[in-house]
């Protein structure tokens, strides 16, 4: 095999690990052989019930917290960046206001740890506005919240050397299966997030690319990479979908989410109906590499990367149902080392120890000044 690998880092995302302490996550992931963590930092009052994990204590973080956690991550050669994914732009006010507020108190935090200069980013949703979204132009109109709620953000960022990043999952689950639209996160295609760069072009946001999410919306993540700007795309998440053929699919079609309907006559019609609020589309999440083929072609997504340059990391989210979604944490770590032999010689240069990472860049300690925490309210 032909290798010009540009040698990208493989991080885990935390979240698979919710039952782990941070102590105890670090410990992991380099018994798995990864080069860097993406902590996830979700309020830990938040509304959220899935995949979601707070391996960091955010209230009260300070200077010293930032040199210890710098320390911290050298001694184990570990990258680091931050996340929590919430609806930012809609939902209950109240709950809005706390998760814009959460970002804010993350992005402080990622400036302490020394923002860009140590490549420590923030991940987050964006959300939906469903009662913008029923008007008409509704796309529009939540084109418009989202620049009203973040415009003050990114330039908080901006300010502070700090990147947040978009993750491009629709969230096609956060709804009840009740309600007909299933996009529910802003960025769940590439035409918001041009827009949203457009709208805001300012270099202080980016995004997370999960191709998994396009895969089961019939869309090749190769012609995505293809037609993004490769300098807004700051990570990979490394997920995967095997889309699934079924009857639900042939009732439904492969382009419309199942609807919820009455359930003895949908019994009477025999059609398929939604099991819970994620059984909306015809797929099952994965990990490459582990428990059989996926929907998507790996070798040519990594080389149209390469093609374009790009030199992020690679993250793998777990939420594959034979791996984090069986609840044992053996099966949890043995989920993420086989994605990381999967993606071994297609990333890292072959040796005489075989296919092994070797640009290792240590943390530097950039003693910033301490700030006040933000509140949403006192931006401009």
């Amino acid at each position: 095999m032909e290798n010009n690998s540009l040698n990208n880092p493989i991080w885990v995302m935390s979240s698979a690990f919710d039952q782990l302490n941070l102590d105890q996550l670090i410990e992991k992931a380099v018994e798995v052989g990864a080069q860097g963590l993406d902590l996830c930092v979700f309020r830990k009052d938040g509304t959220r019930e899935d995949h979601t994990a707070t391996h960091l204590e955010y209230e009260n973080f300070g200077v010293e917290d930032a040199r210890k956690l710098i320390d911290q991550f050298n001694q184990n050669k570990l990258g680091l960046s931050l996340g929590a994914f919430e609806n930012m732009i809609g939902g209950d006010e109240t709950e809005r206001i706390k998760n814009q507020n959460h970002l804010l108190k993350l992005i402080r935090i990622a400036y302490l740890l020394g923002g860009d200069e140590n490549n420590v980013k923030v991940g987050t949703f964006v959300g939906y506005n469903h009662e913008l979204g029923n008007q008409e132009n509704g796309f529009q109109k939540n084109l418009d919240e989202y620049y009203r709620v973040f415009k003050p953000i990114i330039k908080y960022a901006e300010d502070l050397g700090v990147t947040v990043m978009y993750e491009n999952c629709p969230m096609e689950g956060w709804r009840s299966p009740g309600f007909t639209n299933t996009f529910n996160n802003l960025p769940g295609v590439l035409a918001a997030r041009k827009l949203m760069y457009a709208m805001i072009p300012s270099k202080a946001h980016g995004e997370i690319y999960d191709p998994s999410h396009d895969v089961w919306q019939n869309t090749d993540p190769v012609d995505v990479i293809a037609n993004s700007d490769i300098d807004r795309i700051h990570r990979i998440h490394v997920k995967t979908t095997r889309n699934i053929k079924s009857k639900a699919r042939t009732d439904w079609g492969g382009m419309y989410p199942m609807q919820n309907v009455n359930e003895d006559l949908a019994l009477k019609a025999n059609v398929s109906v939604p099991q819970n609020s994620w059984d909306r589309h015809h797929y099952e999440a994965m990990l490459p590499g582990f428990g059989g083929s996926d929907s998507m072609d790996w070798r040519a997504f990594v080389d149209i990367l390469k093609e374009k340059g790009f030199v992020g990391a690679f993250e793998i989210e777990n939420e594959a149902l034979n791996s984090k979604g069986t609840g044992n944490l053996t099966a949890i770590t043995q989920g993420y080392e086989a994605a990381i032999n999967f993606l071994r010689p297609m990333l890292w240069d072959l040796r005489q120890d075989g296919y092994q990472f070797n640009s290792y860049h240590a943390l530097n300690q950039t003693q910033r000044k301490d700030i006040a925490v933000a509140d949403i309210k006192g931006l401009k």
